[in-house]
């Protein structure tokens, strides 16, 4: 197939979504090129997250169609979604705190592994070694063999985007994943994650409200305000867009 056939990782058209007298999401359109890295921008209420929970099954659209790799997926659920190659990391990790983190990604990889293979031993050798390589890119190895209930907040972040990892996704949706981490700690972090997922060939959508974060990791950010998308460039171009800066960032200059 040729490049220009390609079909996106992810498209979305005409997405509609109302609770009760509120427009969560206004006749919603994008598209996301495989291998992207894009983060959604907006206050709270903005659409962004009721687009994510879209995507990933939380919830069903009024209108519109969702595909991922081509494939439609919009009124599917949140199981048949995550088996078809969407992964999502949460803002509270979601982790066994009593479990290790290697326990903790060998029962994330089990529940990724499908049914055909999800009655294999939890601890089979191949998800071992694959377990033990996805801490190693984080850099998590020194924890592995740790309580979770032990570890930071900001290696508890790093688990839970590795556990997303080891279903070997298409897309990997990330929930402000810098939040609650140090001003000292959020570019290393950020380093971090990048370099991994660099090596895991995912196409990549964070929700993020630091503004440096967007800038420095981002390929592109898409605006969100009361449903709508204001603005989908690359970062320089948004960030100084008039609408986001009076809606979203609140630096809009006087007299604009």
């Amino acid at each position: 197939m040729s490049a220009q056939h390609m079909p996106y990782m992810l498209s979305a058209k005409g997405l509609k979504k109302s609770f009760g007298a509120v427009t969560a999401a206004d006749d919603v359109n994008i598209d996301i090129p495989i291998g992207q890295r894009v983060s959604l921008i907006g206050s709270n209420g903005a659409g962004k997250t009721t687009f994510v929970n879209m995507v990933t099954g939380y919830l069903k659209p009024d209108a519109g169609r969702i595909e991922l790799d081509g494939k439609s997926i919009e009124g599917l659920g949140p199981r048949q979604i995550t088996g078809m190659g969407i992964a999502r990391s949460f803002q509270i990790p979601q982790l066994a705190l009593d479990m290790t983190a290697l326990d903790n990604m060998l029962v994330a990889a089990a529940c990724n592994d499908g049914h055909q293979s999800f009655w294999r031993p939890a601890h089979a050798g191949d998800r071992i070694a694959r377990a033990e390589a996805l801490l190693e890119k984080f850099e998590l190895t020194a924890h592995i063999h740790r309580r979770v209930a032990e570890l930071p907040g900001g290696v508890r972040k790093l688990l839970d985007i590795a556990m997303a990892l080891t279903g070997k996704p298409k897309l990997l949706l990330l929930d402000e994943p810098t939040s609650g981490v140090s001003v000292d700690e959020k570019f290393p972090m950020m380093d971090t994650i990048s370099a991994a997922l660099s090596s895991e060939k995912v196409t990549v959508l964070f929700v993020e409200h630091d503004m440096e974060i967007v800038t420095h990791y981002s390929d592109r950010v898409i605006a969100f305000y009361s449903g709508r998308v204001i603005a989908d460039d690359q970062p320089e171009s948004v960030l100084s867009n008039v609408e986001v800066q009076r809606y979203v960032t609140g630096t809009v200059k006087q007299g604009h």
